[in-house]
C-alpha cells in the first residue's frame, strides 16, 4: 500500500491538474462552514488541503472532526490558488490540493501545548518531547545537525583520518568533572566508567600506527547542568601522529566553513585570527572572548601606582572598561551587583556627563594625571576593578559580556572566529594545595615551558589551543606527550602518587615506552557548535532528548529505581541517608 506519492511540501505548479496522494499530520484546520481548509505537514513542508462538500460530500464529514495534530492521508486534484489566495512564504503557496478522499489515519487527544505556543515550561516540553519535536525550530536544528555531521565525516575522510570507534566501558580519566560509573555483575565492586572523551584510546590507537584518527564521540560528564553544558554529549574527536599545528588548523577552518557555507549560506572569511592566552585575558578577562563588540579592557595598574587612593595604590592589578552611556546611580547599583556576584569587593566608576563632567567619589583622590589617564568621552562611564589579576580579569570579563548584550552592542548578525594559543600548562589550586592541568595532564608544554618544570611550574606553557566562535568555545586540542618520563614528571606535579600511575594510567606508560610518535589532535563539541550555528541560547534544543537542569528525563522519567534484585546481582547496597 502507498500511503502517499508526494510530499505536502514538495507540490509545485507543474503539478496542476494532476491528482495525488499526500500523508502527514494537520498543522492547523479552518472551518468556513462549507469549506474546510486544512495545512497538512510532513517532513518537506506544508500543503494547503480544500475539502468541498460539494465535490466530497464524504471528505467534509471527516474535515469536520478534525483536530490539530491528527495523522490523514488526503487524495485530489492539484489545483492553482485563486491570484488573492496566493501565499508568497511557502514553497507550495501557488498551488492547493482539492480534496476527493480524506482518512484518519491516527487520532490525537487536546495538546497539552500548542506547537506555535511561546514560553511552554521547559518540563512540560520535554515531557512531551516528542510533541515538541514537531516544532520548525526543533526539526530545523535536528535536521541542520545531522548536515554538519555529513560536512564534517566527508571533510575529515577526504584528509585521511579513518574513523574508529573506542569503548563506552573503560577506566576512569582524570577530565576534570565526575565520571559516570557502571558496575559490573561479573567482578563485583568493580566499575567501568563511561568516558568524558576518548583521550587515553585516541593515543593509544595512533601509537598503534593509525596516523590519522577520528570519531564523531559520545561522551560522559557527571556535571551540573547549564545552558551550555550536557551530561551527555558528543563531539569531534581528531588525533594524528607527527602532527603539524598549522595542518590542524587550515583542516578544522576549511571544515567548519563548509559547515557555515552549505547549512546557513553564510561565508567565512579566512585564515582566522589568532590570539594568545595571555593577550585574551589581558584584554577581555576571558579565554573564550566575543569579538563581536569591542569594549576592552584596558590596564590602568602604571598609571595608579602612588595614587592617594588606596584601593589602587595597594592592588596589583588595577584595570577599567569604558562604557558608552552615562550611567544613572541606581544602573551603577546594579552593575556593582553583578561585579560582586563575580568576586569583586566593590565597583569605582567615573561618570562623564554629556558636558564631559566628571561625576564620581573617587575623583577627589585621584591625580591630574590619573584623571587625565582615564578620561573618557562625554556620555560614558569608566568601571573600575582592583584586585589580584586573576580576579580583575573574571569581574571585567563578566562585566562586559553583561554590558555588550544590555547596551545591545553585539552585532547579532556577525561571526567571528580566532584561535586562543599558548595557553598555562598549569594552574595552582588553592583547596586542594596541589597543581592541576588547565586541559588535561597529557597536555605537551611548549620546549621554554618544559625547562621551567623544575624552578616555576606556573609559568610553563602548553602546546594547547582552542577555537572559539562569538564567544563559544568549539574546539580545544594539543600536543600530547610521547615521552615516558616527561609524562610522569608530569604526573608528579599533579601529586599523583608513582603507585597511583602505575594503577591508573599504567598501560598508556607501557605504550609510551615502545615506539609512541609525536602526536596531537583537536576536539569539538558538536552540541556547543550548534548552539552557535544554529542561534540557540540553550544547548538543551540542539539534541533530540535531552535532560534538564536537574539531570532528569521528564519523558521517561529516567534516572529510576531499581529492585533490589537487580541491586543484589550488582553486589551493590544502597546507603540510606540520614533525614
Amino acid at each position: 500500500m502507498a500511503w502517499r506519492d508526494l510530499g505536502c511540501g514538495e507540490v509545485r505548479p507543474e503539478h496542476i491538474g494532476e491528482h495525488h496522494t499526500l500523508a502527514g499530520w494537520a498543522a492547523t484546520r479552518r472551518d468556513h462552514g462549507k469549506l474546510v481548509f486544512v495545512d497538512l505537514r510532513d517532513s518537506t513542508g506544508l500543503c494547503q488541503l480544500v475539502v468541498n462538500p460539494e465535490r466530497a460530500p464524504d471528505a467534509i464529514e471527516v474535515a469536520h472532526s478534525i483536530r490539530n495534530e491528527f495523522v490523514l492521508q488526503a487524495a485530489g486534484e492539484v489545483v492553482a490558488r485563486a491570484p488573492e489566495a496566493v501565499n508568497p512564504n511557502l514553497p507550495t503557496g501557488e498551488v492547493e490540493l482539492q480534496v476527493d478522499r480524506l482518512e484518519i489515519l491516527s487520532r490525537c487527544p487536546p495538546l497539552p501545548f500548542q506547537l506555535d505556543e511561546e514560553g511552554v515550561d521547559e518540563t512540560l516540553r520535554f515531557r512531551y518531547r516528542w510533541l515538541d519535536l514537531r516544532r520548525d525550530r526543533l526539526q530545523r536544528n535536528l535536521r541542520m545537525r545531522a548536515r554538519a555531521v555529513g560536512i564534517i565525516r566527508r571533510h575529515m575522510e577526504e584528509a585521511g583520518f579513518v574513523d574508529i570507534e573506542t569503548p563506552i566501558m573503560g577506566k576512569p580519566t582524570p577530565e576534570g568533572a565526575r565520571d559516570f560509573l557502571v558496575p559490573s555483575r561479573l567482578h563485583h565492586g568493580r566499575f567501568f566508567a563511561l568516558p568524558q572523551s576518548p583521550q587515553i584510546y585516541k593515543q593509544l590507537l595512533v601509537i598503534s600506527g593509525f596516523e590519522r584518527y577520528y570519531q564523531i564521540a559520545r561522551c560522559f560528564r557527571d556535571e551540573d547542568l547549564r545552558a551550555d553544558r550536557l551530561q551527555e554529549l558528543t563531539q569531534l574527536d581528531v588525533e594524528m601522529a607527527f602532527p603539524d599545528r598549522e595542518f590542524l588548523f587550515e583542516l578544522i577552518e576549511r571544515t567548519y566553513s563548509a559547515v557555515w557555507r552549505e547549512c546557513r549560506g553564510v561565508d567565512l572569511a579566512s585564515p582566522w585570527p589568532r590570539m594568545t592566552w595571555h593577550e585574551a585575558d589581558r584584554r577581555f578577562g576571558s579565554d573564550k572572548p566575543d569579538l563581536r563588540f569591542g569594549l576592552e579592557i584596558q590596564d590602568g595598574t602604571e598609571a595608579t601606582r602612588g595614587s592617594r587612593f588606596g584601593v589602587f595604590a595597594n592592588a596589583p592589578a588595577v584595570r577599567y572598561l569604558v562604557a558608552p552611556q552615562a550611567f544613572s546611580r541606581g544602573e551603577l547599583a546594579k552593575l556593582e551587583e553583578v561585579a560582586t556576584q563575580w568576586g569583586a569587593k566593590g565597583l569605582a566608576y567615573i561618570v562623564y556627563d554629556e558636558e564631559g563632567e566628571a561625576r564620581s567619589p573617587i575623583t577627589k583622590f585621584l591625580s591630574e594625571a590619573e584623571l587625565e589617564a582615564f578620561k573618557a568621552d562625554p556620555g560614558s562611564t569608566v568601571l573600575f576593578a582592583a584586585d589580584e589579576p586573576a580576579m580583575v580579569s573574571r569581574v571585567l570579563g563578566a562585566l562586559r559580556l553583561h554590558l555588550g548584550r544590555e547596551l545591545e552592542l553585539i552585532d547579532e548578525d556577525a561571526w567571528k572566529f580566532l584561535w586562543i594559543t599558548d595557553f598555562p600548562l598549569l594552574e595552582w589550586d588553592e583547596e586542594e594545595v596541589r597543581w592541576t592541568a588547565v586541559h588535561h595532564p597529557f597536555t605537551r608544554p611548549n620546549p621554554e615551558g618544559e625547562a621551567l618544570l623544575a624552578t616555576d611550574p606556573g609559568g610553563a606553557l602548553a602546546e594547547a589551543y582552542d577555537l572559539i566562535g562569538n564567544g563559544v568555545e568549539l574546539a580545544g586540542g594539543s600536543f600530547r606527550i610521547h615521552e615516558p618520563a616527561l609524562q610522569e614528571k608530569i604526573f608528579d606535579l599533579l601529586a599523583i602518587t608513582p603507585e597511583e600511575q602505575r594503577f591508573r594510567f599504567g598501560f598508556l606508560l607501557d605504550a609510551l615506552g615502545m615506539g609512541a610518535p609525536p602526536h596531537g589532535g583537536i576536539a569539538s563539541g558538536i552540541d556547543r557548535l550548534m548552539m552557535v550555528l544554529a542561534d540557540e541560547p540553550y544547548i538543551r534544543d540542539t539534541v533530540a532528548f535531552p535532560k534538564n537542569q536537574a539531570g532528569i528525563d521528564p519523558m521517561s522519567g529516567a534516572p529510576s529505581p531499581v529492585g533490589e534484585e537487580q541491586l543484589r546481582e550488582l553486589g551493590i547496597m544502597l546507603r540510606k541517608e540520614p533525614p
